[in-house]
């Protein structure tokens, strides 16, 4: 893949910690991570589980505070937002897909895709679905529910949804844990096309074939980046 201008980070961390209590005392999930994030960037994040992968993801997310350091995403400070700014700051400039396709069952792909939309009292809610679903390439299945449609383009409707209106971060976590090999790479190829000039996409799997769609892999231990974070191949996919 073609790497895009550099441009300012789109997402900085700075000696990022995450500790949660338990039982047997604080246990340690993100242990100091220091990292920087272009913006047009397509990044993967590999690893074992257990190895904080998805809690990075949630981070940058703001869905996950970090116990220590620094968080800033698009320009915005963590530290400065409260609850309601994360949330704005999500709704205008971060999307979100997750392993499961959270798609109401009872709506089409486009009324799942512009509902979001709808909660945000935007007007143009449905001609933004239409233009999200014809980007994943489902404008043919618009009209279609989630159980008349397979799991891969059951998770390229949640990818519309989370593109719908227009964020600068693109974030996935795990999005092919629900589906078999060949459509898995089908949507990690599609997200990695994602990213550009303007968007941002970062995507956490265990499929450590990423390295020819991605600008970037990140690979992560223990909590810590690990020490051979490697640039991917510029290699078209």
């Amino acid at each position: 893949m073609d790497r895009p201008l550099k441009h300012a980070p789109a997402i900085k961390l700075e000696d990022v910690h995450v500790t949660l209590p338990s039982r047997a005392g604080p246990v340690a999930i993100l242990r100091g991570i220091d990292l920087e994030v272009g913006t047009g960037d397509a990044v993967a994040v590999v690893g074992p589980s257990g190895s904080g992968k998805s809690t990075l993801l949630m981070v940058v997310a703001g869905l996950e505070a970090a116990t220590g350091g620094r968080v800033n995403v698009v320009g915005a400070d963590f530290a400065t937002l409260n609850e309601d700014g994360l949330a704005r700051l999500r709704a205008a400039n971060i999307g979100i897909v997750f392993q499961s396709f959270h798609l109401v069952p009872t709506m089409t792909a486009i009324e799942n895709v512009a509902l979001p939309l709808e909660f945000l009292d935007q007007d143009d809610a449905f001609i933004k679905a239409r233009a999200s679903l014809a980007e994943v390439g489902l404008s043919h299945r618009e009209a279609h529910f989630p159980g008349q449609l397979s799991g891969g383009e059951q998770q390229r409707v949640a990818i519309a949804r989370a593109l719908a209106n227009a964020p600068h971060v693109l974030l996935a976590d795990e999005p092919t844990g629900n589906l078999d090999t060949a459509t898995g790479a089908e949507i990690l190829h599609l997200l990695m096309s994602l990213s550009g000039v303007a968007r941002t996409v970062i995507v956490v799997t265990h499929d450590t074939g990423v390295a020819e769609r991605a600008h970037r892999i990140i690979r992560m231990q223990d909590g810590r980046l690990a020490p051979d974070l490697v640039e991917a191949s510029t290699t078209p996919a």
